[in-house]
């Protein structure tokens, strides 16, 4: 696939190093880029509007999505928006004073949306025009224990530290998952019981491609899982392979963002890795700022023979966090126009 959306943000020019990641972003970005050349163009620049974001100083950034046929949903901290592509058409908008730091969207069979509110701790699932359908809490509580309904939690900057900090949402049949970072695991909220362990760290993408399921680990793991036995078949450490295969030892960075090409080969995000007060979120670092850091990039792997083959630097075209990777609808007529 030589065509990739990816989406992210573009990073304030602070003077302050530690600045956290709520206001660290001046625009949420989804950029268009050829792999195979290294062309690019923004298809959308972005800012949250007044009513649905914290302050003036908030961040603006695309989070993870869904490609869906020719409908990206994606979101913000606070709203979820879905495009028709290629023309990235705005067709969708919803924003509920329940969304506080979303981390990702994906539509259900039937129509409807499934967000990680990450902020809550909870899953929502809302109809296209922002009613409310359900809500868990992804560790099993009532879902309105440590929160408020009186309060728009749009307008709250943070609600750090969180318990589970859930980033991603998937179906299994009829059963609604999540990944749960803080439990190293991803769990079923519509039959409470179901969890698939991923102890070897903390999880953020889960991915549902044919018969596997593949997660990201933040330290740069890819954990491929069976869809039907719920077992783990396969920890791929992508440290491990540049260590090995490529002789270096460097921070890859904050790996957010995962598109099996097929089962061989498959892209992979990494964020360049920040100073940040919340320290519990970056322990797997072993030598935190002493190493080399990558910039913000994606890399394509050869799963099999465990190997990198291809990396691109992002923070040229824009981007300095990275949340996804999709295949592009459109390509070189695009592109040419830039």
């Amino acid at each position: 696939m030589s065509f990739l959306y990816l989406l992210g943000g573009r990073q304030r020019k602070s003077l302050f190093k530690n600045e956290e990641e709520q206001r660290l972003y001046e625009a949420a970005l989804i950029l268009l880029l050829d792999t195979s050349t290294g062309i690019a163009k923004v298809e959308i620049e972005y800012e949250t509007p007044p009513e649905a974001r914290s302050s003036d100083e908030a961040s603006h950034t695309f989070k993870s999505a869904s490609l869906v046929g020719n409908k990206l949903y994606t979101c913000t901290s606070t709203e979820v928006l879905i495009f028709e592509v290629p023309s990235f058409k705005r067709i969708g908008y919803v924003s509920l004073p329940c969304f506080n730091d979303l981390h990702h969207v994906a539509p259900t069979p039937d129509g409807n949306l499934l967000a990680a509110s990450t902020g809550l701790d909870m899953v929502v699932l809302f109809t296209p025009e922002g009613r409310v359908l359900a809500e868990w809490n992804v560790l099993g509580e009532d879902p309105w224990s440590r929160f408020s309904r009186d309060v728009d939690y749009r307008k709250v900057e943070s609600t750090k530290p969180h318990q589970s900090h859930p980033n991603s949402v998937f179906q299994l049949g009829k059963d609604v998952w999540v990944t749960r970072l803080s439990q190293k695991d991803a769990v079923c909220l519509t039959t409470p019981g179901k969890r698939i362990n991923i102890e070897v760290q903390r999880p953020h993408d889960g991915l549902v491609c044919g018969d596997k399921i593949y997660f990201t680990t933040v330290d740069g793991k890819i954990v491929i899982a069976n869809r039907a036995s719920l077992a783990i078949d396969e920890i791929i450490d992508l440290s491990e392979i540049h260590r090995v295969r490529h002789q270096e030892d460097v921070l890859l960075g904050w790996c957010r963002g995962i598109f099996p090409v097929h089962d061989r080969k498959v892209w992979v995000g990494f964020t360049r890795v920040r100073k940040t007060k919340f320290t519990e979120n970056i322990l797997w670092i072993k030598h935190a700022f002493k190493e080399k850091e990558r910039p913000t990039h994606i890399a394509l792997y050869d799963i099999e023979e465990k190997v990198c083959l291809q990396e691109i630097d992002l923070e040229p075209y824009g981007i300095n966090i990275i949340f996804g990777i999709h295949p592009a609808m459109r390509g070189v007529e695009a592109l040419e126009s830039t």
